[in-house]
């Protein structure tokens, strides 16, 4: 082999070394761009992961306080179940009457209520009727032709208001000469709307030829085919009467709601 080609051929191998160094200084340049790209991401993630770890203990804060909110609210019902029963049982001595015509009790409605309620229950009461008090309820009437305003009562013995309220559910309306008076029990205003929404259910009951029956304060007792069951709940019933399609289907059983177990603490 001759100077010339072995000359030759070492030039090719420096320029195929020079290129081969020019590509590992290309290939050394993109590794540090990639390298600080990955050190980026890198930081990036951190910074995610910290965000991630700030909303994980927000989420918990929220899901506790959410706990902590539900407890307090259940706890509200409960009360609130409480504090109604309470005010049932301070008017389980109050009986209504509907139906007295306005002024017939002149100024003494105590007495006009003692001497008239045997005759209109024919009942002798033994001890005599008595009352710690007794008013209409609302503003007097402008208007004569007006719906006479009812009278409430508290009794001194709730023994005599089982007795009156017993007698206006057998008979009705009680009459004496041309007056026909409606009695009923007094309850709060909660205790009133549920027994409302319970009676309203009526015709559905009937329809899907169901017994039932309204006890106070206020829980329905329903049966069909034998077997029956006690709502507290007006809502637990609407809920029940809709899965009876059929009147001769048997009933199942049913289980009340975490609101109607609250309720019936409270009663």
């Amino acid at each position: 082999m001759s100077d010339n080609t072995q000359g030759a051929s070492m030039d090719r191998i420096l320029q195929e070394i020079s290129a081969v160094g020019r590509k590992l200084e290309g290939m050394d340049t993109a590794m540090s761009a990639l390298t600080a790209e990955t050190r980026s991401i890198r930081l990036e993630i951190a910074g995610f992961q910290s965000q991630i770890s700030g909303l994980d203990h927000r989420v918990a804060a929220v899901e506790s306080q959410m706990v902590l909110q539900t407890d307090r609210d259940l706890e509200l019902l409960y009360l609130r179940s409480k504090l109604t029963d309470l005010e049932d049982r301070s008017r389980r001595n109050n009986v209504r009457f509907l139906g007295f015509p306005e002024g017939i009790e002149g100024t003494d409605i105590l007495s006009y209520l003692r001497d008239t309620l045997p005759k209109l229950a024919v009942i002798t009461f033994d001890p005599p009727l008595e009352f710690q008090r007794a008013h209409r309820l609302g503003l007097k009437r402008q208007n004569g032709k007006d719906r006479p305003r009812p009278i409430i009562a508290f009794f001194l013995r709730h023994g005599q208001v089982r007795q009156l309220l017993q007698l206006s559910r057998r008979q009705g309306p009680l009459r004496l000469g041309p007056l026909e008076i409606c009695l009923s029990a007094d309850f709060s205003k909660e205790t009133a709307d549920r027994r409302r929404a319970f009676l309203s259910l009526r015709p559905r009951l009937r329809h899907l030829d169901v017994k039932f029956g309204l006890f106070e304060p206020a829980r329905m007792w329903i049966s069909k085919n034998g077997e029956s069951r006690t709502f507290y709940d007006p809502e637990d019933l609407k809920s029940f009467l809709e899965g009876l399609h059929d009147p001769t289907q048997p009933m199942e059983s049913t289980t009340l709601s975490p609101k109607t177990h609250r309720t019936k603490l409270g009663e």
